[in-house]
């Protein structure tokens, strides 16, 4: 065990290299410590109203607009302005905060980076720590990276893309830094560090300091953030907005409150996102419950599926009302070395962000560099020469979506094939995300947390409602675990003995079968995985 560090009130429960403490400094601490004491009682009163309103959906409340906030949806008010260097999002690329992954998506064709500290970073110590590091290095331009057996490096180009760092959710916990013994809120750390080591960098070269917020369920979370903008610019002596943030809508409880969301951060706030594997994921989660909810196999859930073209299209409509941008969802896939494969690649990427663009979103997201070309050139026949973005789609002459169509039912099949394939995919995150890397190619898709939630939460869900496959079995804890053995076997084929001996793919294995036959639904998969991280 390493010795404690003790640094502002604060300690750190892991090692601090020479460029570790470049990062872990007595003043950089000290800001950690205060945010820490003035915003983790009221996150944690948050976080226990999210277990309330969570107990009223299981007892069969479905989600709604709210009553007492009606005022701020039905009054004209738009939020404070858009810096120039975010006006233009067409295309942003997003991945963890590896040395070698910054350098290469700020070197991409796309107007912006997004740096994530969150579903496809792991968090372990080095990769927070060693993260932080390099969002500095990337900030300076001094960043390069040597690759150790090919010699090949790695170098910053003259224009690279705009950087957004995205920080953890408010529900994890940064485990190897503690105040009064108890671990301080990740988002804290994550935004605190980004914010101190990296401001001055920012506003000398004219633009701000600029976020991604996940997983807010409630305005009142929303609320919480402006708190924590605000107390960081006037401690600071900075002008109001001086951060800029873009909220992820991906829960399901959310996408009932984006106006109040929006309203809450109208100072700070730049544009909403369509984060739609996590929020197909809450669906599952929120509606555990709801036996008329379950959805299908995870291939057939996409954008067409009338509850997620109405979250998409609401979020379009509300956004523009406010002035805000409307980003939309990842595509996942990745560019593949055979023609013919690749051509279909390019051919879904192309229908899927065709969709985006005519919807009237602003931009969109990429997961690899090979992508950008034709996601550019999609929202490029959108967006006006003339214009950064479509903020002048207003979508007035819509229906008005209601609760009804954002809650609505997915059909589709449950396949044995798409049951199997969803244990292979949790088992192989799994036992990458233990081991440190949260961004995983596996069969053709760039998988994080939050594809592999839809995975399990899936099967966790099925086997509650006993569920039939479109084979006549029902799912069972049982028949689980016996493919789950089946379809470790395949993984132990295709990494090869070698490749599987050294992994942790047993531990991956008994952490996807416990979070699978748990009687209750286990919030986030990162949780009891946490615990195995370094």
């Amino acid at each position: 065990m390493t010795t404690p560090t003790s640094i502002a009130e604060l300690s750190i429960h892991a090692e601090l290299t020479s460029a570790y403490k470049t990062i872990f400094t007595d003043e950089a601490m000290a800001f950690i410590t205060e945010l820490v004491k003035e915003f983790q009682p009221q996150l944690n009163n948050l976080l226990a109203e999210r277990e309330q309103h969570q107990s009223s959906f299981d007892k069969g409340v479905l989600p709604n607009f709210l009553v007492d906030t009606a005022e701020i949806r039905n009054s004209d008010w738009k939020i404070a302005g858009i810096p120039a260097d975010l006006q233009d999002r067409r295309v942003e690329i997003t991945g963890p905060v590896d040395r070698k992954m910054i350098i290469n998506a700020l070197n991409a064709n796309v107007k912006v980076f997004m740096a994530d500290f969150e579903d496809s970073q792991s968090p372990s110590w080095e990769g927070i720590a060693q993260g932080q590091v390099n969002l500095r290095d990337a900030n300076i331009g001094t960043i390069e990276y040597t690759h150790p057996t090919t010699g090949k490096e790695y170098r910053l180009n003259d224009n690279p893309a705009v950087l957004i760092c995205r920080v953890r959710g408010l529900h994890l916990p940064e485990k190897h830094i503690t105040y009064q013994n108890t671990p301080i809120p990740g988002c804290l750390l994550d935004f605190g560090l980004y914010f101190y080591h990296n401001y001055k960098t920012r506003l000398a070269k004219g633009s701000g300091v600029y976020y991604y917020i996940p997983k807010l369920q409630s305005h009142q979370e929303a609320a919480w953030w402006s708190q924590v903008f605000k107390f960081t610019e006037q401690k600071f002596k900075l002008d109001s907005g001086t951060i800029k943030a873009t909220v992820l809508i991906e829960t399901l409880p959310a996408v009932f409150e984006m106006d109040e969301i929006l309203f809450a951060l109208k100072e700070h706030i730049v544009g909403l996102n369509c984060g739609r594997w996590d929020y197909i994921f809450s669906y599952i989660k929120t509606l555990k419950n709801h036996s008329d909810r379950v959805l299908p196999d995870r291939q057939q859930v996409t954008m067409n599926q009338p509850f997620l073209s109405a979250y998409s299209r609401l979020l379009i409509k509300t956004c523009h009302k406010r002035g805000a941008m409307a980003m939309g969802g990842m595509a996942a896939f990745i560019p593949s070395k055979d023609p013919a494969t690749n051509e279909q690649v390019m051919e879904k990427v192309t229908a899927d962000k065709t969709l985006e663009a005519s919807n009237g979103h602003d931009g969109t997201w990429v997961a690899h560099p090979g992508l950008a070309d034709t996601a550019l050139a999609v929202f490029g026949q959108h967006i006006p020469a003339d214009k950064p973005n479509q903020l002048h789609v207003m979508r007035e002459e819509d229906t008005p979506i209601t609760a009804t169509d954002l809650l609505a039912p997915c059909p589709g099949e449950r396949t044995e094939q798409g049951m199997r394939s969803n244990i292979r995919v949790s088992l192989q995150y799994i036992e990458a995300w233990i081991n440190g890397n949260g961004c995983v190619p596996i069969y053709g898709l760039m998988e994080d947390a939050a594809t592999a939630e839809i995975s399990r939460t899936s099967i966790w869900q099925w086997i509650k409602h006993e569920k039939a496959l479109d084979n006549g079995q029902i799912v069972t804890k049982a028949l689980f675990r016996e493919m789950l053995d089946q379809e470790a076997t395949v993984v132990q084929q295709e990494v090869g003995e070698v490749r599987w001996q050294q992994g942790r793919f047993e531990e991956a294995k008994t952490i996807l079968d416990q979070i699978t036959t748990s009687d209750e639904l286990v919030e986030f998969l990162t949780l009891p995985a946490y615990g195995y991280l370094p």
